[in-house]
């Protein structure tokens, strides 16, 4: 069972009801504040959400009693276009059928201030939850307060102590795509990196770094792009520069189509010289030349999945194929040519 999907199964109400020695159906009772329980039962139960630490369904009550019917979606302007297109895509879709309509706040940039200032607005307009996209490393003590009190779920992002996260594990994205390289023959395998300020690049890398010692390879200098195809391009012509380079791994698939291009402006042919993996599996991965491996993330689900665990805390049904990193194999990697 992945990270991910361990933080999803957080103690339920059916701990809640052992704990307390009663029904789940009456836990649900207590944490309503339905008359029908008596004083000595509802103590009981109290006690027992503290016991077992059950926090999230607390605060999704106070979601279902609705304050404005309203999801807050916060986002980065920059970063990959499709990722924020399909993420807001799958909120709204999801939101909308529940009855919720979404409020969206999109900060410029990677700034804990523009993300306590997105945070205060939204909860000022009386938004019922957060779903946020963002991914600061850092945490204040301000949005603490605030996802505290209103039921929230990252993506992948902003980690709060009273939030729900969903999304891959990033490291082992890192570790999948290197090892399916490592797999194919290869003797290295070099990175382009996203920004060091995000925390998905920080654990790519970090996957890729453990897979090459696990290997007892030494790894190579670190290319760091922008998530942009452009940051991509220009690494691409530094890669394409070094002839013993087989096989890179790139931390997005917008980031990979720019390596690409420069490798075949260079006369490097892809996947003949040099095999590429990278992660996302955007739409366009299937139609690139050569179609691309990647590592998916299935942004609509996220957003459509992110809904339904704050309107249903641990009773919402979310696949486990959502946030589980599988490799799509595609045209773009092969064995080395030595091989």
């Amino acid at each position: 069972m992945t990270e991910e999907i361990a933080r999803l199964r957080q103690p339920s109400m059916a701990d809640v009801a052992r704990a307390a020695g009663v029904s789940a159906q009456t836990v649900s009772r207590a944490l309503r504040g339905s008359p029908n329980v008596n004083p000595e039962t509802r103590r009981r139960v109290l006690a027992a959400v503290e016991q077992v630490g059950y926090r999230f369904n607390s605060a999704a009550r106070a979601l279902s009693s609705g304050r404005s019917h309203t999801i807050g979606l916060v986002l980065l302007a920059s970063g990959g276009y499709y990722s924020r297109s399909a993420v807001t895509a799958g909120v709204e879709a999801a939101a909308g059928a529940a009855g919720y309509a979404v409020s969206i706040a999109t900060i410029a940039a990677l700034d804990t201030g523009l993300m306590e200032q997105s945070l205060s607005k939204l909860a000022d307009q009386g938004v019922d939850g957060f779903v946020i996209a963002v991914p600061l490393i850092s945490v204040t003590r301000k949005m603490e307060d605030i996802t505290r009190d209103i039921p929230t779920v990252t993506l992948d992002g902003s980690r709060t102590a009273g939030a729900r996260v969903l999304g891959i594990d990033q490291q082992e994205a890192g570790r999948v795509a290197t090892q399916h390289l490592l797999d194919l023959g290869h003797r290295q395998v070099w990175h382009v990196s996203g920004p060091d300020e995000w925390i998905e690049a920080r654990r790519r890398r970090q996957g890729w770094q453990e897979c090459l010692t696990a290997a007892g390879i030494e790894a190579p200098p670190i290319l760091e792009g922008d998530w942009s195809p452009d940051s991509g391009h220009r690494q691409g012509q530094i890669i394409a520069m070094i002839p013993e380079v087989t096989a890179v791994f790139v931390a997005s698939d917008e980031m990979a189509f720019g390596v690409i291009r420069a490798l075949h402006e260079r006369g490097r042919s892809v996947p003949d010289d040099v095999s590429i993996v990278s992660v996302d599996d955007i739409a366009l991965a299937a139609y690139s030349s050569p179609p691309l491996t990647t590592v998916r993330q299935d942004f609509y689900r996220y957003g459509a999945a992110a809904v339904d665990l704050l309107l249903h805390g641990d009773e919402a049904d979310v696949d486990a194929t959502v946030v589980t990193a599988s490799l799509t194999v595609r045209a773009s990697t092969a064995p080395p040519r030595s091989s």
